[in-house]
């Protein structure tokens, strides 16, 4: 897929679910609940052991969008992507980072917190702007942010939840990034996978009852 087309898809799934694990063993079937449930667009972070393997089994399933988290160097964006990362999620932004990941044709969601961090990114050519963290000053903080830079294309990042995901998608999210929401680690410890499955289509519903209330038709 073109850089356009992935994050066509990134826009209309509005759910980026994030797998950030202790051990490697879990992420196929964690992803494959998730895709059960609805979310198709799902992040493997560079601290999951065997990352790079599980992105490059994730990246073999048509259903799936892989990409690759916490990404902090040129380098490691070009290992993840050749290993079949769809996107790059950054905690932090960096150019060089963009640079490399657009020379591959692969959108970046790039990690800013304060508008001069949100609108450096945005200059740089982030694809979309990753507020993170989120959950600390939460919705009041992103719609004061929004208000004088309303073209910033911003995915709120921690603390997202199937109960507050529908006002951020109101005040304007592009994306939400959602971690221990979907990726229950106590459900995951108990093989409960149906379980995780029917978290994501709960988050699903919400964000598509937002989708249809606020962007109808």
């Amino acid at each position: 897929m073109t850089k356009e087309e992935i994050l066509t898809e990134l826009f209309q799934t509005k759910i980026v679910a994030i797998i950030r694990l202790d051990k490697s063993e879990p992420v196929v079937q964690v992803a494959e609940a998730l895709v059960k449930g609805g979310v198709k667009a799902i992040e493997v972070t560079i601290g999951t052991p065997n990352a790079v393997e599980e992105i490059e089994k994730l990246a073999g399933n048509p259903d799936i969008l892989a990409g690759a988290g916490s990404v902090i160097n040129a380098e490691m964006a070009e290992l993840v992507i050749k290993a079949g990362a769809q996107f790059i999620v950054t905690p932090v932004s960096k150019p060089e980072i963009i640079e490399m990941a657009h020379r591959y044709g692969k959108p970046v969601l790039s990690g800013a917190f304060t508008p001069a961090e949100m609108l450096q990114a945005y200059e740089w050519g982030a694809d979309i702007v990753k507020m993170f963290p989120a959950e600390s000053l939460g919705l009041p903080y992103f719609k004061a942010v929004k208000a004088p830079l309303p073209q910033l294309p911003i995915m709120p990042t921690g603390g997202i939840t199937i109960d507050n995901a529908r006002e951020w998608i109101q005040n304007g999210a592009v994306c939400l990034g959602v971690g221990s929401t979907l990726v229950n680690k106590k459900l995951i410890a108990q093989n409960d996978y149906e379980a995780i499955s029917k978290l994501a289509r709960g988050m699903r519903e919400a964000v598509n009852r937002a989708m249809a209330q606020f962007y109808p038709g």
